[in-house]
């Protein structure tokens, strides 16, 4: 959505340096499929190691950052977009905003609410000094390093925001796991419908789409691994993740993956 919600996926898959493509993913319709089931990916594969394996939310958001700072430097050292380096990234600020945000609201007693507040603070602090520092915080502005990092911590945090906000939803409010998807779905919807019959900005358009997803993905992920008499399907967490990681590779490799124009 930064330049538009579907910018088609007319180009084939290579991925070769050109003048004037960045080193981020194209805004097609499969980039919100993709981001979906990472976000996803994100929730079960952050709490297989937390909760399954017994690591708690310190260790297990030590790994998960450790993973996320290794992909970055390796997005930023890049010389050309990757499409499995660059989703591999995502998926490593999914999995480390699943155990930080767990970490702030159980382990440091912060609570949904107090979590989720607090994590808007710091996106909403992250894109205001990157606006401020860089003059745009759209996707097509993505071509250095310093405009990386701002995009990848950006990323970083509304990751976490969107696990506190989808636990929020349906552990504090009530929704259950099922209200949520129903809610956050029903809330892409309408910015989809916003970006198709206004003349809101596209680039914050496209931000809020992409907050959107994580909740969406939480919850999604919740109602996969959760016990039955909580409302989830009681599927083990390591069969999710293996299940969403397989469905990923399947769609980097079917859908046409490309990189985003530069904006001049």
């Amino acid at each position: 959505m930064a330049n538009s919600f579907s910018e088609g996926d007319r180009e084939g898959r290579g991925t070769g340096h050109a003048e004037g493509l960045s080193k981020v993913a194209a805004i097609t319709f499969s980039f919100w499929i993709i981001k979906i089931l990472c976000t996803t990916l994100g929730e079960t594969g952050g709490d297989a190691v937390t909760m399954s394996m017994n690591l708690g939310y310190a260790v297990g958001t030590s790994i998960f950052a450790a993973i996320f700072i290794v992909a970055v430097v390796a997005q930023v050292f890049a010389r050309k977009y990757h499409p499995f380096l660059y989703w591999f990234t995502i998926i490593a600020t999914t999995t480390v905003g699943t155990t930080m945000a767990d970490l702030a609201d159980r382990s440091l007693g912060l609570g949904y609410a107090g979590g989720s507040a607090l994590l808007l603070a710091l996106l909403l602090a992250s894109l205001g000094v990157w606006y401020w520092s860089m003059g745009s915080i759209a996707v097509g502005t993505v071509a250095s390093p310093k405009t990386e990092i701002f995009y990848w911590v950006t990323i970083m945090f509304s990751q976490t925001l969107g696990t506190a906000l989808g636990d929020w939803t349906a552990d504090s409010a009530g929704l259950g796991y099922l209200g949520g998807v129903a809610v956050f779905g029903g809330a892409l919807v309408i910015v989809g419908a916003l970006y198709l019959f206004t003349k809101v900005s596209k680039t914050a358009l496209f931000w809020a789409a992409f907050i959107l997803t994580r909740p969406l993905g939480a919850v999604s992920g919740d109602l996969f691994d959760k016990p039955v008499a909580q409302g989830g399907m009681a599927i083990s967490r390591y069969t999710a993740s293996g299940v969403l990681a397989a469905a990923i590779v399947l769609c980097i490799l079917i859908f046409p993956q490309r990189a985003a124009r530069l904006e001049h």
